[in-house]
């Protein structure tokens, strides 16, 4: 049942940022930096702890997830260092998956060849 309700739940998110995609002229990457602060905002009102409870990796994974992260990540470091916690707690959260993606991409350019745009 688990795994029902995450991958509906991941599903979902990933509709609705399918169908801003389709049906309006946003730029796909607007939309992605839209579904982090989306995380972000959901987590300052207390709507997405909840959600990420009942869902598990379904609210996780999505890119409001890493919203999510981040702003966890700064309510955490705000605590422990004060205001300076601002600035360095959504990088302490985020490192391991922005390094991952670092790395994963740097992986992928050294395999593949990549050709300029026209």
């Amino acid at each position: 049942m688990e795994y029902l309700k995450c991958f509906i739940s991941g599903g979902l998110i990933c509709v609705i940022a399918q169908i801003f995609i389709d049906k309006t002229k946003v730029t796909p990457a607007r939309i992605l930096v839209g579904l982090v602060v989306s995380g972000v905002f959901f987590t300052a009102i207390g709507v997405y702890k909840p959600f990420v409870e009942f869902a598990g990796c379904g609210a996780t994974v999505p890119l409001c997830g890493f919203g999510y992260l981040m702003a966890e990540g700064v309510k955490e470091a705000i605590k422990n260092q004060g205001f300076l916690g601002i600035i360095s707690g959504g990088l302490t959260a985020g490192a391991a998956g922005i390094s991952a993606a670092i790395f994963c991409g740097y992986i992928a350019a050294l395999c593949t060849r990549s050709k300029d745009q026209v």
